[in-house]
Order: structure tokens, then C-alpha cells, then sequence
């Protein structure tokens, strides 16, 4: 591993009480990155009235147990509903841990595949993961079974609002190999840091990348169509002007986190896509 890309070490070879960690710290990557709109920080609740920062860090802590367990599903092989029970059972733990608020149901979800997805590439091969190593265990072990289940009817106000729409939901992400992740996020995450970008500023722009592309669920609960498109064309100016690494970022996205938080706007979707691609490049060895 390149240490100026991966700066947290793991145990080698790479077992599934590692991938838990990983998992963990990288959620912890996602809480700590500040300015984010609409989003909790360690500084601000951003649009939310129930949840702050230290409602995600009791949440974090009590899904500690989970992704080891499930990245250990993962290595035994076992069958999609033993994961979809297991990511159940860490939701409940969750919400008896936030007395009742969502700050990772969509994380339980991701990062709990994506720890799956590692422990069954480490059991078949060497120890060592690539993230398109990652994409393919999705689909070859549980593709089919993530297909139908995005074919469901969805239950949560998210994918009611986003179905409704005709958009792609996290469902439907998943039963395509998550394109979001692994073809935007991952890249401009492994991309930045390469280019010497503190680990802070590589994960904004990984934000805003994700951002202007992802069909957040959250946003069209929160918004509709209307604040889906405008929290998109906000990410792409950011990017426009420069991203991250340019004068006056942290400026403008204050001034976009302000606009968020008055229109009650907070792209969850993308917080957890950005919390995936950290748990992707602390457990893979990126070219």
C-alpha cells in the first residue's frame, strides 16, 4: 500500500475483524468532514432538527460489531438473506442507540455490502483487494438477489418519492454494482489524494462529485425533483470553479451549506456513497 494514499495500516493479511475497522473509521471520515450541506458535522446539525453529532457517534459505535460480522458472513459465503437479516439486526441496534433517529440506515446498507463483498474476495484470493475485485463479488454472489430486491415495492419515504420519479434509488445502485461509487467516488477520492490534497479536502470534492450525479433519495424526500436538481447544478458549480483545491472552496461551500440548511436540503445519499469510497481505500490497494 502507498502510504501517502493509505494512511491508516491494517492487519495484514486483511481479515474481516480489519474490514469492520475500516468500515468504522470510514464512517467516522464522513462525520468529520466539515464544511458538508445540509449534513451533520462535528460543528453543526446542517438541516436537521433530531440528530447531531454525537447521535452518529453513538450509532458508530454500536454498528462496530456489525460490519465485522458481516464481512465475516461474507468470508463463510453465505446466502443474501443471511446478509439482508444480519443488516437488520444492526439496524434495530441503531435506532435502540439514537433512541429512534435514522443516521445510518443507508450505511448499514452500503458499507455492510462492501464488507461482504472484501471478506468474499479474501477468502478467495491472496488477501490483498482491488475495488473492481469488490464490484465483481457484488454481482457474482449476490447480483441476482439484489436485483430482485430492487425490485420491490419500497417501504421508506426515500425510495417511495424516488420511484414515484422514475430515478435510480440505492436499490437500484446496488443491483448495478453501485456505478456511483466505483466509477465517480473512488476515483476522484484515490485521484485527490494522489495529487497531494490533504485527506479533508479529497473527500469534499469527492462529495460534490457525488453529488452532482447521484439520485439522492434524500433530497427528493426533502426536496422533490426541484431539490434534487438544484442540490446537482450547486455541486457542479462547485466543481466548476475549481473544486475543492481552489480559492475561496471552503467559502463557497459555507455559502452552499447555508442554502441547504434553508431549504432543508441534506444529500444522504451522497454521505454515504462518500463514507463507501473511504471504506474502499482504506481496504484496497488502489493503483
Amino acid at each position: 500500500m502507498n502510504a501517502a494514499i493509505f494512511p491508516v495500516g491494517l492487519e495484514a493479511p486483511l481479515t474481516p475483524a480489519a474490514i469492520g475497522r475500516a468500515a468504522t473509521l470510514a464512517l467516522h471520515d464522513e462525520l468529520a468532514l466539515a464544511p458538508k450541506p445540509g449534513l451533520v458535522t462535528p460543528a453543526d446539525n446542517g438541516s436537521h432538527d433530531d440528530m447531531d453529532a454525537h447521535t452518529f457517534m453513538r450509532s458508530l459505535f454500536a454498528l462496530r460489531s456489525y460490519f465485522v460480522r458481516i464481512a465475516e458472513a461474507g468470508h463463510a459465503g453465505v446466502e443474501f438473506g443471511e446478509l439482508e437479516r444480519c443488516g437488520i439486526a444492526a439496524e434495530a441496534r441503531m435506532l435502540a442507540a439514537t433512541r429512534g433517529v435514522n443516521t445510518h440506515r443507508g450505511a448499514i446498507f452500503m458499507l455492510g455490502l462492501l464488507c461482504a463483498a472484501a471478506g468474499a474476495v479474501v477468502r478467495e484470493g491472496d488477501g490483498t483487494l482491488q475495488p473492481a475485485q469488490l464490484r465483481d463479488a457484488l454481482r457474482t454472489h449476490w447480483g441476482a438477489a439484489l436485483t430482485a430486491r430492487s425490485l420491490r415495492a419500497p417501504t421508506l419515504p426515500g425510495g417511495i418519492a424516488t420511484r414515484r420519479l422514475g430515478l435510480r434509488g440505492a436499490s437500484e445502485e446496488a443491483a448495478s454494482g453501485f456505478p456511483v461509487l466505483f466509477e465517480v467516488a473512488v476515483p476522484v477520492l484515490a485521484r485527490g489524494l494522489a495529487k497531494g490534497l490533504s485527506p479533508q479536502l479529497a473527500r469534499l470534492d469527492t462529495l460534490f462529485h457525488v453529488m452532482a450525479v447521484l439520485d439522492d433519495s434524500n433530497l427528493v424526500h426533502r426536496g422533490g425533483l426541484a431539490g434534487l436538481r438544484h442540490a446537482q447544478a450547486a455541486a457542479r458549480r462547485f466543481i466548476d470553479d475549481g473544486g475543492a483545491a481552489s480559492v475561496g472552496a471552503i467559502a463557497r461551500a459555507r455559502a452552499m451549506a447555508d442554502d441547504f440548511v434553508a431549504r432543508r436540503l441534506s444529500p444522504g445519499g451522497a454521505a454515504d456513497t462518500l463514507a463507501a469510497a473511504c471504506c474502499v481505500t482504506r481496504i484496497c490497494a488502489l493503483p
